[in-house]
């Protein structure tokens, strides 16, 4: 079954409603989630899926009417199982593993070794013995971020990567221009490039502005012993975990829309620079992301529940 992040009830005929929904919830594993669509609230759902699967699953409102009605409904993982994030969190070593295997560990870093592993199209046995042999790597890690107070992660975070995206970002703004109108002739797609470039940096700087002004000064003062706004804390993070996938996913699109930044013969240095540029970006922004969403949210969520 092809498992789809919405699923609009509206659209499917009254009897097959409740038994999508539940095909739905039966295909989903630890960890993973889906949102319904309804035009009235679909509460007595609720009390269906309590009663004939039990408490194993979370129901939040997202929307809730008058005319629409929007909930996630989701498994949570098991708190005792490790993510791949959290293992690259506390290991550089095993964060290196994955990124060799190309197992991301920054957006998807809620998946469990199992999915990680069926995501490379390997078996999870063969994945925990890659992990076991980096364990015998000598670690030249410059940085324990997961031993690092959460105030001073966000000041990093802020001065080294947020400062490197609105450094680095209009510099590869402007070569994707001058190299696509140069070589847009000959490799249409560069023109796509430019735009969807255009179009990506314009959403991360406005993502670097709700970091700075809402997120970290409720991790600072979550650090510090103060008390935060449960909701705010709570919707913050989720809205900013939304986008980190959201630009996970564009970066994988200029993957396949340059063939993985494959240079054709006639490529001058603008070109090539324009590539390794986006290609040092990526890696920068990965770091970035994972440092929140394996690090940095967890521990200001461990610290609002304490």
């Amino acid at each position: 079954m092809i498992k789809t992040a919405q699923l609009d009830v509206t659209k499917i005929e009254p009897r097959l409603k409740h038994p999508t929904i539940f095909e739905h919830f039966d295909a989903l594993v630890q960890g993973e989630e889906f949102e319904i669509l309804n035009d009235h609230d679909p509460k007595p759902l609720y009390y269906q899926l309590l009663g004939e699967r039990g408490n194993i699953f979370t129901w939040e409102y997202l929307e809730n009417g008058p005319q629409c009605w929007r909930v996630r409904i989701a498994k949570p993982a098991d708190e005792n199982a490790e993510t791949v994030g959290s293992i690259a969190a506390k290991d550089i070593r095993k964060a290196e593993v994955f990124k060799k295997l190309g197992i991301d560990f920054c957006c998807g870093g809620k998946k469990s070794l199992k999915q990680a592993a069926e995501s490379v199209g390997i078996s999870e046995v063969e994945l925990k013995n890659h992990l076991s042999q980096a364990e015998n790597i000598q670690s030249n890690a410059a940085h324990d971020f997961d031993s690092w107070d959460l105030g001073f992660l966000a000041d990093y975070i802020y001065n080294v990567h947020h400062k490197y995206v609105r450094e680095q970002g209009p510099i590869i703004e402007q070569l994707a221009d001058k190299v696509a109108m140069r070589h847009g002739s000959e490799h249409h797609e560069l023109f796509h490039l430019a735009e969807g470039m255009h179009a990506f940096m314009a959403d991360l700087y406005a993502h670097l502005k709700t970091e700075e002004e809402r997120l970290f000064p409720i991790v600072k003062k979550l650090a510090s012993g103060e008390k935060a706004d449960t909701p705010e804390v709570k919707s913050t993070i989720s809205a900013m975990e939304e986008e980190h996938e959201s630009a996970g996913e564009e970066l994988r699109q200029f993957r396949i829309l340059t063939q993985d930044y494959k240079l054709p013969p006639n490529a001058c240095n603008s070109y090539t620079y324009l590539f390794e540029k986006i290609k040092e970006f990526e890696n920068d922004l990965f770091q970035h992301i994972h440092l929140e969403n394996n690090v940095l949210f967890p521990k200001a969520i461990a610290l609002h529940q304490n």
